[in-house]
């Protein structure tokens, strides 16, 4: 059973509909139990990263994830439910993620190129650098993603096992142990992001 987290901050809907579509026993949940007894969590995130750890924070769970996570269970962030994995970000300020992938999320507005629209929104190809990892089970360098983000993860090379080109290289998949993260959003990536969330159900 792969349980989704829900602290207010998220698009449950999509998510949940993409993984029943795949036949996999799915819940929403903030209950500290279910997550205890799930076989996998994804912790999803829309919005501005100040405002989710906190939300996170009050649900009392944030404990939780991080033993769940230490005992080796997958554990796939989203978007913004990938960057609060990382130590910390500088959105509007700085503020402490969960210290789960070693890194910082930056703005992209500062190390773009001239010309370039932030928010990143649309579809880019995946740069698969690591292809062993069994999360690219049925992914290849042909499949395209959809991001929408202002945001991105920096300083985290030992990690990433994906990036896009958007003028530079964008942080696309991150692995630390059991610990996963996608910048772009698999259950609007199409065929390209189900067959990920299929091999996130089979680590």
């Amino acid at each position: 059973m792969i349980a989704i987290i829900d602290y207010g901050v998220g698009n449950l809907f999509s998510l949940s509909s993409s993984l029943r579509y795949l036949g996999l026993e799915t819940t929403v949940t903030a209950d500290a139990k279910e997550l205890e007894r799930a076989d996998r969590i994804i912790l999803p995130g829309v919005g501005a990263f100040a405002d989710a750890i906190a939300k996170l924070r009050s649900t009392g769970l944030v404990d939780t994830i991080r033993a769940q996570a230490a005992a080796g269970k997958p554990l796939l962030g989203i978007c913004l439910g990938m960057q609060l994995l990382f130590d910390k970000s500088y959105e509007y300020g700085e503020h402490e993620g969960l210290g789960l992938v070693p890194g910082q999320v930056v703005p992209l507005a500062d190390r773009l190129p001239a010309g370039l629209k932030v928010p990143h929104i649309g579809w880019n190809r995946l740069q698969i650098l690591r292809k062993e990892d069994p999360l690219f089970k049925y992914s290849g360098d042909e499949d395209y993603v959809y991001y929408v983000h202002s945001y991105y993860a920096d300083n985290c090379a030992e990690s990433t096992l994906a990036v896009s080109e958007y003028g530079i290289p964008v942080t696309g998949v991150v692995r630390c142990g059991s610990v996963l993260g996608t910048q772009f959003h698999p259950e609007k990536s199409g065929e390209a992001g189900l067959r990920l969330l299929r091999a996130f159900s089979e680590l």
